[in-house]
């Protein structure tokens, strides 16, 4: 009697061994733009905590965007891959044909796996991935199709960062720091910390798009003069007067467009800093805002990070290399050293030369490539620096905020009028460029 009770008790054991009943509805809840959104952000966490200047942190965030792009396009015919698009960019692995997979999972791995390969606390991206692939597993999908998709994300991602070692950037670690000039009109580190001249040979790393970095150099700077009847001096002036009227709402415009990652604070002889976002991770902070009000799917937010992070990269790379062609004095230091030595900006001066504007050149191609995603009248409410401790500001279309962030740097006291101006000139070229050469859509 014991014998045939064993064997019926195994009987129902094996009988429901492969008769699992997995959810019906995992690729459906899979495919949480959410998810994506959170992962951006625990990437711009890092990037702030790790203290990457602006130009490097445009790189943190193409590589892991693009990958995830290239994930997700499989889901939708409409989609078109980007390589053969990109510099040197090909033959990205493929599915397996007639295999299902959950793509949303694959995508998801991949950002996270190729953006922990750019940034130092990798602990910080590790426990929010294993957190992330938990979620995942609590849908209930089929095992090989959970395998399979983390496989894929991975070959995905190995591709990307294959393809990312080529763009000079470790070579260029070896390269000389900058090298300051005997010359009144070139540009000289700024206090309180005096640091060295930031990423000096940006202008050799690959660009996405723009054929080269020299391809939109704008036209040089105002000549530096002294002569009070200078236009330079007039420029000059004009930085050095412009908070005398409207001073807190220009003062206003100018801290919530700061994004410097690195703030330095003396106390006596106490120094300290704070840690910002960067002027490339507000605007994708502004991605963020724009698909969730749209409710963008998995897929066309995807696209929204990696044509934005897209332009970031080659509007880093063309500012950039104006900047350190042209090597043009910042105000503090000509005012300090000519008209006032206690005048201070109401920003701290970014450590790297004055023309073009920064801001200027990398807003105007980011709200370019908005306004081309979602359309010239979006209005929104831009909170990004509510948590750092700014309140938030609206605005009627991605180019009326690109237009405020330009000009906050002149309120900034840390630009002249003109490095702005074709500064926005600039972005336009770049931005109008590669929506000229870049397709995402048949």
């Amino acid at each position: 009697m014991k014998l045939i009770k064993m064997v019926c008790v195994v009987l129902i054991i094996v009988s429901g061994v492969g008769c699992k009943k997995y959810s019906t509805d995992y690729q459906e809840k899979a495919a949480d733009a959410t998810i994506l959104h959170q992962s951006m952000k625990q990437l711009t966490d890092v990037i702030v905590h790790d203290i990457f200047s602006p130009p490097v942190a445009s790189r943190i965030y193409v590589y892991p965007s693009i990958a995830a792009y290239e994930v997700m396009q499989h889901t939708d015919d409409s989609f078109l891959t980007m390589s053969g698009q990109l510099h040197d960019f090909k033959d990205v692995p493929q599915p397996e044909e007639g295999k299902e997979y959950c793509y949303p999972l694959a995508a998801v791995h991949s950002f996270l796996l190729t953006g922990k390969a750019f940034i130092f606390s990798e602990p910080m991206i590790q426990g929010f991935h294993d957190n992330i692939l938990l979620k995942f597993d609590s849908l209930n999908m089929p095992p090989d199709i959970y395998e399979r998709s983390l496989a894929y994300g991975e070959a995905v991602s190995k591709h990307i960062l294959a393809w990312a070692d080529k763009d000079n950037y470790k070579q260029s670690r070896t390269f000389s720091k900058y090298t300051f000039q005997d010359d009144p009109s070139t540009w000289q580190p700024t206090p309180p910390a005096y640091m060295d001249g930031i990423e000096p040979h940006w202008r050799t790393i690959r660009p996405m798009v723009l054929d080269s970095a020299q391809q939109y150099s704008p036209p040089p700077p105002t000549p530096y003069d002294l002569n009070k009847n200078s236009l330079f001096y007039k420029e000059l002036m004009e930085v050095y007067n412009v908070l005398n009227e409207e001073k807190d709402e220009k003062i206003a415009v100018a801290q919530f467009w700061d994004c410097n990652p690195y703030v330095s604070h003396s106390v006596g002889h106490v120094m300290f800093a704070t840690k910002k976002i960067t002027p490339g991770g507000h605007w994708i902070g502004i991605t963020k805002i724009a698909c969730e009000k749209e409710k963008t799917n998995m897929m066309q937010t995807t696209e929204a990070y990696a044509r934005v992070s897209i332009a970031l990269m080659d509007a880093f790379i063309s500012c950039w290399d104006e900047k350190y062609r042209s090597n043009l004095v910042r105000p503090e230091t000509v005012i300090n050293q000519q008209l006032d030595p206690e005048w201070k900006p109401a920003l701290q001066t970014p450590p790297f030369p004055e023309y073009t504007s920064g801001h200027s050149v990398i807003s105007t191609a980011s709200a370019l490539t908005l306004t081309d995603i979602f359309g010239e009248n979006f209005a929104y409410n831009d909170d990004v620096e509510v948590e750092y401790g700014l309140p938030a500001r609206s605005f009627n279309s991605f180019l009326e905020a690109s237009q405020e962030a330009a000009v906050s740097r002149l309120y900034g006291g840390i630009h002249y009028r003109p490095a702005i101006d074709l500064g926005v000139a600039q972005g336009k070229d770049v931005g109008q460029f590669i929506l000229a050469n870049l397709e995402t859509r048949k």
